[in-house]
């Protein structure tokens, strides 16, 4: 794909296991743009607050956390490395525990405010997919392009435990986890998981990650010429 010749803010929402985090990580890198994580970031947050043994459920010593947090996202051929306060976490919030952590956290105001001003700094200048649960909605409201993708929760479940190779006794747990954090992310208050009015809705269940990113490019190209 060719990228554009002018810089394009590219959010792309929905539920877990839709396929945002590998359809955004591709796309970005056949663009040469960066891949904003916001789900890395909250993820990177949850674990610090793990690793400090703050309640999940105080948003007040949580912003406070947040506050004193220096998260970084560095782009590499297979993925962003998440750094937290210079420590490389890459692989240590990728697991269950920090990722339903992740999604006690992000429910609060005070910590979503503070993550969307962070967010807003990195993706100011444009040449940037980020994928998440309100980018289209709360991050970047005037986005160049919105994408909602979607899938049945069945198929979303499957896909994240291929991805997560887990089988067995455990599969359940994490099928749970990801019932509830769907119902926490749908539900919460504040930037409840919805499309943006404008955005372009995809539903992945019968979509190889092929026919995804045709649609995508698709709707790149055509920005790019009625811009």
């Amino acid at each position: 794909m060719t990228a554009p010749t002018r810089k394009l803010i590219i959010a792309i929402d929905g539920p877990a296991g839709a396929g945002k985090s590998t359809i955004a990580a591709r796309l970005a890198r056949d663009l040469g743009y960066i891949n904003l994580e916001s789900g890395a970031m909250y993820r990177a947050l949850a674990l610090k607050a793990i690793e400090r043994d703050l309640a999940l459920d105080d948003e007040a010593a949580l912003v406070n956390l947040a506050k004193k947090t220096h998260i970084t996202l560095q782009p590499t051929r297979t993925g962003n490395r998440v750094l937290v306060d210079e420590r490389d976490v890459s692989q240590r919030v990728r697991e269950s525990d920090v990722t339903d952590a992740a999604s006690k956290v992000s429910v609060h105001p005070g910590v979503r405010e503070w993550m969307v001003a962070r967010q807003q700094e990195l993706g100011a200048s444009g040449g940037i997919v980020m994928e998440g649960r309100d980018i289209g909605t709360k991050v970047f409201p005037d986005a160049d392009l919105k994408i909602f993708l979607d899938a049945h929760p069945d198929i979303r479940e499957k896909r994240r435990l291929l991805q997560q190779q887990i089988s067995g006794a455990l599969a359940e747990q994490v099928a749970a986890e990801l019932r509830q954090r769907d119902h926490r992310d749908r539900t919460r208050a504040n930037s409840p998981l919805e499309p943006a009015t404008d955005a372009v809705i995809i539903d992945s269940t019968d979509l190889a990650e092929e026919e995804v990113m045709a649609r995508i490019e698709r709707h790149i190209q055509q920005k790019l010429v009625t811009s």
